[in-house]
């Protein structure tokens, strides 16, 4: 089997400002270079801003104007599509403070549900990004327990 690790995923939004704001206030992504493509878009990275492999969330926007640089590159989609996983689950992340991440949630009004799996070891919380996708981010069992202590 060959080594492989995750590069990015991205999602073609029609909200990419609020996209923007959600994985940035979220997760702490940060807007970073993204190389001249013909359609519009963010790169969100997670670390240094100086090395392209950090960009983990390729956003991509529709030029309503022009959307012939996005059809030509990467082909047409019904914009009607473009609202939640379709057979993609979820998206999940591995993440530390998970008090932090609760009042922060609660603070933007963002509906989320928790579950434990305690054969992992984990604490899940899953909500919505404004595109309908679903996140999970899986906290350590531990910090879950202290919070109820």
């Amino acid at each position: 089997m060959s080594n492989l690790s995750l590069n990015h995923f991205s999602i073609r939004s029609l909200e990419i400002e609020k996209t923007t704001a959600f994985y940035s206030e979220l997760l702490g992504l940060t807007i970073g270079p993204r190389p001249e493509f013909p359609f519009p878009g963010v790169w969100l990275y997670n670390g240094d801003e100086n090395d392209w492999a950090n960009a983990v969330l390729h956003l991509i926007a529709i030029d309503k104007n022009d959307p012939n640089g996005l059809k030509q590159y990467l082909g047409e989609r019904d914009p009607a599509t473009l609202f939640g996983s379709g057979a993609v689950d979820h998206i999940a992340f591995f993440a530390t403070g998970l008090k932090d991440k609760l009042t922060l949630l609660k603070k933007m009004g963002t509906p989320f549900k928790e579950r434990s799996v305690p054969v992992l070891k984990l604490h899940q919380i899953f909500l919505n990004d404004p595109n309908g996708i679903v996140i999970e981010l899986n906290y350590p069992a531990e910090e879950k327990l202290a919070l109820d202590a």
